[in-house]
């Protein structure tokens, strides 16, 4: 039998005065009240109730224990109230990944206001192009980028992404600019190390990414600012998400290139959180914030 279900039993018959009162209040037969008050006592050891068909008295052990297993019923119960608390109060540590420099273009500064608003959530933002395993360690939540395979993982998406293919005035005034695929093999393209879906010596084109092309350039990076100040220096082209170049594009420092296949569709920017069980209130609020307030620049 369930210790801590005999423990209470045993509680309650001593407060009512009846092994009958404990079982309405636990909505069970006072049969099953006997076997578990029954069972306590031979786990124990020990007589804790005397029993008459008029009523029930505590023994000396029974007292004793009945001082304990009211204080631990109690630690139990507002263990179990604190819990239950979590799923509709955002409270605690919630830790969060992101990509690096999406993190800190888009997620980031989005933090003061989440903050005001969910004054008892502490953060703690994790930002690295590596993809993190979630589960194994032990984070909350994570934004990613691209399509999504993990079975273990729930999702929203927050927006879309897609490549551009960028470069400087500059460069293109002195090298020409590429109107199809193939002429990329001619240009000094900068190469990203991290891609899902292309190398610093393939890049894939159309929206499924099925268009390769063989490139070559003399800077490769795990880092997308690294491509973007590069390019901006004149460099070389890059090839990289719209949340990277969008500024650059509008402010002119950067010109996008349009060829004869379209640029790949990564997939989408996604919240994503371990699946199973009650989401956490922490992880919920920080999801719908990022639903409402993130804004994912397309670049083009």
């Amino acid at each position: 039998m369930d210790r801590f279900t005999g423990m209470r039993v045993f509680a309650l018959a001593a407060q009512s005065g009846s092994l009958s009162g404990a079982a309405r209040q636990l909505e069970m037969s006072a049969a099953m009240a006997a076997k578990h008050v029954n069972a306590l006592e031979a786990r124990l050891g020990v007589k804790l109730l005397h029993r008459s068909t008029r009523r029930l008295a505590l023994t000396d052990a029974g007292a004793a224990y009945l001082e304990a297993s009211q204080r631990i019923l109690a630690e139990i119960d507002e263990a179990d109230r604190a819990a239950a608390s979590r799923r509709t109060l955002a409270t605690g540590l919630l830790r969060l990944a992101a990509p690096l420099a999406f993190g800190v273009r888009h997620i980031a500064p989005l933090m003061p206001a989440f903050a005001r608003a969910h004054p008892a959530v502490q953060l703690e933002l994790g930002l690295s192009d590596a993809a993190v395993p979630l589960i194994d360690e032990r984070w909350d939540l994570a934004v990613r980028i691209g399509r999504l395979h993990d079975e273990r993982l729930q999702a929203r998406r927050l927006g879309d992404c897609t490549l551009v293919l960028a470069a400087a005035p500059a460069y293109l005034d002195s090298h020409g600019v590429p109107r199809t695929v193939a002429d990329l093999a001619q240009h000094n393209c900068l190469g990203y190390t991290l891609s899902p879906t292309s190398s610093p010596t393939e890049w894939a084109f159309g929206k499924d990414g099925r268009v390769k092309q063989k490139v070559r350039g003399n800077l490769r990076t795990n880092h997308g600012d690294a491509l973007l100040a590069a390019a901006l220096g004149g460099q070389g082209l890059i090839y990289q998400p719209g949340f990277i170049v969008g500024e650059a594009l509008a402010r002119g420092q950067l010109q996008a290139l349009t060829l004869d296949h379209p640029a790949h569709e990564l997939g989408g920017v996604h919240a994503v959180w371990p699946a199973g069980g009650h989401v956490p209130a922490k992880v919920r609020v920080m999801v719908d914030f990022l639903v409402q307030r993130l804004k994912v620049p397309s670049g083009v």
